[in-house]
């Protein structure tokens, strides 16, 4: 089987997402007052409703549909006023009633857009000028959103292998409903993706601006986030599309570009062997690293959709989706933003920060009692440090910033301080000072003199107009502290010594 890159010179890939999202921030379910806890005991948080009981009538949640409205005014899309609920029809022991109550032709919220910032590569092959070049230099391509549409999700299957878990000759499957009637939302793209990159990108922004908006704990882990990848092939320069195959319950940014790049290649050795593409649902095996066959894909019509006769149609008046609007909090791409023309930080750690809810917060909370000339600083810290440490104060992260902005400390230094913060109240300056650690002049001056004695070769270097051998001889005193040594004060000794 030919390398992607190989492949992608040769077919051009669309790519379409269907991303499922459980809205665990609400305490009950969509259509009845059952708890939402997946850890609990199997089949307890039911009720006849979730087991679809004869005579049970659902009721609709209605800071469900909040959180759906939120979901679609943060990805620009259109509220719709008047949507109902539909009845999709399956037999399958996951859903006791035999169909599922999701939306129509019609959902709360369709036609929208989320922007997402991509490499160059490729820009200038895009249909109708799709990628384009920001001010900044970076480039942007906005992905269509078709619809986000409420549904129910089904419930928990175990399928229990090895011998013990034959029963009659037959597979044992346990079946746990706790988690059937949860309230899931479902985003819908428009084929505009062409690279298992793009669409690893998407999926995680996605997943940025739905934490920003605490409507989920977005755990791929845990299934409460998973996503189906649709794609296809045509030749690069055709309009045609091709025949497409769906990788259903991708639960990892990893596996999602995993699956669609051995899909590609695979439809693309399929093509190039004068076979033909099936219309199928497939399943991504990560040990095997490749996609499988589940199902001869449906139509439509085999669900026998029919609007549900128990839950009326819905009119959203102006003032619940104002409402709605009002809840919006800052979303991650206007963090950045804010950081980068409030604190001057570098857009890399800017948008690692603003990605993250409680990432962002704590990092305000330390900008609140740190210089803003040393933003940068705690930036770095709260990036490349923090995250290895369980327990830090607002106050240690910033004295740690302040310590290493004045070169009192090295970042090597810094993890063995943090070492010995971590879970105390311990002031940073104190610990520094007991492990004897503040950088001097002085006490570094005695490592310069020692590099410039052994390596004189390099000197001679220098004073014949070589300058970029200061890095070296930086790099040997860095080795003779055994990296406890500020570069950057090594670096002004060795010059002051070099140029006497």
């Amino acid at each position: 089987m030919r390398a992607l890159r190989e492949v992608l010179r040769d077919w051009e890939a669309v790519i379409g997402l269907e991303i499922h999202t459980e809205l665990t921030s609400l305490e009950t379910k969509m259509f009845c007052g059952c708890r939402i806890s997946h850890d609990d005991e199997p089949n307890t948080n039911v009720c006849p409703v979730c087991l679809g009981l004869p005579g049970a009538l659902p009721v609709p949640n209605e800071k469900a549909i909040e959180y759906i409205v939120m979901a679609g005014l943060a990805t620009n899309c259109d509220v719709m006023k008047r949507s109902m609920f539909y009845r999709k029809h399956y037999f399958y022991p996951d859903m006791a009633k035999n169909f599922q109550t999701t939306q129509g032709p019609v959902a709360f919220v369709m036609h929208g857009h989320l922007d997402l910032e991509v490499s160059g590569e490729g820009a200038d092959e895009r249909p109708d000028g799709t990628i384009t070049k920001a001010a900044d230099g970076s480039y942007v391509l906005p992905v269509k959103i078709l619809r986000i549409h409420m549904e129910e999700d089904a419930a928990k299957m175990v399928h229990v292998g090895g011998a013990e878990g034959r029963i009659g000759g037959a597979r044992e499957s346990l079946i746990d409903y706790n988690r059937c009637g949860t309230p899931l939302i479902e985003l819908v793209t428009e084929p505009d993706l062409r690279t298992p990159e793009e669409a690893r990108l998407f999926m995680e922004k996605l997943r940025q601006v739905f934490l920003a908006l605490g409507i989920s704990d977005c755990s791929l882990e845990r299934g409460s986030m998973r996503c189906d990848g649709n794609v296809s092939l045509r030749r690069r320069g055709s309009s045609e599309m091709g025949t497409k195959t769906e990788m259903k319950n991708i639960n990892s940014f990893k596996a999602l570009h995993d699956a669609l790049a051995y899909e590609i290649c695979r439809q693309a050795e399929v093509l190039e062997g004068g076979g033909r593409v099936l219309q199928e649902t497939r399943h991504w095996e990560p040990s095997r690293r490749k996609t499988v066959v589940m199902r001869v894909k449906e139509r439509n019509d085999d669900y026998r959709f029919f609007p549900d006769p128990d839950l009326m149609p819905f009119d959203l008046s102006d003032e619940f989706v104002e409402r709605c609007r009002r809840r919006l909090p800052e979303l991650p791409d206007a963090r950045r933003d804010r950081y980068v023309a409030t604190w001057g930080l570098r857009c890399r750690e800017a948008e690692l920060l603003a990605a993250d809810p409680q990432a962002a917060s704590l990092f305000e909370d330390v900008m609140g009692v740190a210089e803003p000339a040393e933003a940068q600083v705690v930036a770095n810290v709260m990036v490349n440090l923090v995250p290895s440490y369980g327990s830090l104060g607002v106050g240690q992260i910033a004295g740690i910033a302040r310590l290493l902005a004045a070169d009192d400390i090295t970042f090597v230094q810094a993890r063995e301080v943090l070492d010995a913060l971590d879970g105390t109240d311990d002031d940073p300056e104190e610990v520094v000072e007991a492990l004897g650690m503040r950088q001097s002049a002085d006490s570094l001056s005695l490592v310069v003199d020692e590099v410039l004695g052994r390596c004189e070769d390099q000197v001679r270097q220098y004073r014949s107009g070589n300058r970029k051998v200061v890095g070296y001889l930086v790099g040997q005193c860095m080795k003779a502290s055994a990296g406890a040594g500020n570069p950057k004060l090594f670096n002004q000794l060795l010059l002051e010594r070099l140029e006497g």
